[in-house]
């Protein structure tokens, strides 16, 4: 296939490029790097079937030549507000991404009769009341908070991107991506891992916010965009949980990084959350994974850390 993947530079974009160029198909990937990182595409430089576009989805996009799938990963994605690619700093361009990015790649996929993946994530279940989180349940979501304008992005993508499928049968599917980390996170990310990668590859007490037990599941990215494919390949137009099962406090997954970094530095605690409903406790249901898509995550928590310690501390070394 000949497949356009918006935020391809970005820490995922860059991965799935990846893999389906591995696969052989062609792929065309465009991002504005509001996010994104040109590094993060550097090894498919002068790559026979890899084509860049810059351009920002919420304008028109124009792709020359015939496409056959088109998969819309373009958003920034972090909640934490210090980081500058923190959605808190980028409302506008988030809310865009996830409204008329997502009506303009729809209308990609229409116009070239071209099957269509929504990159969805587990933060439309907001700060969830039930647990493990299934894609029957609807949700707990602030739609006026400071998260609101990533979640409810996401929330209308995924309606628009039913709407699309039932009035003009557009061949869609929608993947709800949980926790992910691995090589290619940006250092100043803001998220648990980045922050916790950094902090312990200098010697610094781990920073838990509130008392730790809050509860995270972390898969590999490896792992995360074999399920990517698995659905793209798939028939499945409605939508599927993507992510690692297995559930850790982060004051574990603190101590854990620790023990990888050899750091004897232990944790520090701070108040609570420094962005509003900071979910308690995230873990994916994947039952409909397993039994649809016959995947899985295969890389265990310390194997997928060490991976990405190697990777950060070679970032690092390189500032």
């Amino acid at each position: 296939m000949r497949i356009l993947i918006t935020g391809a530079a970005g820490f995922l974009g860059s991965h799935l490029c990846t893999k389906l160029l591995d696969e052989g198909h062609e792929v065309v990937g465009m991002d504005n790097f509001v996010t994104g990182s040109p590094a993060n595409l550097a090894h498919l430089a002068g790559h026979e079937r890899f084509l860049f576009i810059r351009h920002d989805v919420s304008d028109f996009i124009f792709v020359p030549g015939k496409i056959d799938a088109v998969l819309h990963f373009a958003s920034p994605a972090s909640p934490n507000p210090l980081s500058p690619y923190g959605y808190v700093n980028l409302p506008i361009q988030t809310m865009k991404a996830g409204a008329l990015g997502t009506h303009n790649t729809l209308g990609v996929a229409r116009a070239q009769k071209a099957r269509f993946l929504l990159a969805s994530t587990s933060e439309i279940y907001g700060d969830p009341l039930e647990h493990p989180q299934t894609e029957s349940y609807w949700g707990h979501v602030d739609p006026i908070g400071a998260r609101s304008v990533y979640d409810e992005a996401k929330r209308f993508a995924e309606a628009l991107t039913m709407a699309y499928h039932r009035y003009h049968s557009i061949d869609t599917r929608i993947i709800r991506i949980f926790n992910t980390y691995g090589p290619r996170m940006h250092i100043d990310d803001g998220r648990v891992v980045p922050n916790f990668m950094q902090q312990a590859l200098r010697g610094e007490p781990l920073t838990v916010y509130g008392d730790g037990l809050q509860t995270r599941s972390f898969c590999y990215v490896d792992d995360l965009v074999d399920g990517i494919a698995a659905l793209l390949y798939s028939d499945e137009h409605d939508p599927v949980n993507v992510g690692n099962p297995v559930e850790t406090t982060i004051l574990e997954f603190a101590h854990t990084i620790n023990r990888l970094t050899n750091n004897p530095a232990g944790v520090i605690f701070k108040p609570e959350s420094r962005i509003g409903n900071d979910p308690q406790r995230r873990r994916p249901d994947i039952t409909r994974a397993r039994a649809i898509l016959h995947w899985e995550p295969k890389i265990a928590l310390e194997e997928g850390l060490q991976r990405t310690i190697a990777y950060f501390r070679q970032k690092m070394e390189a500032e």
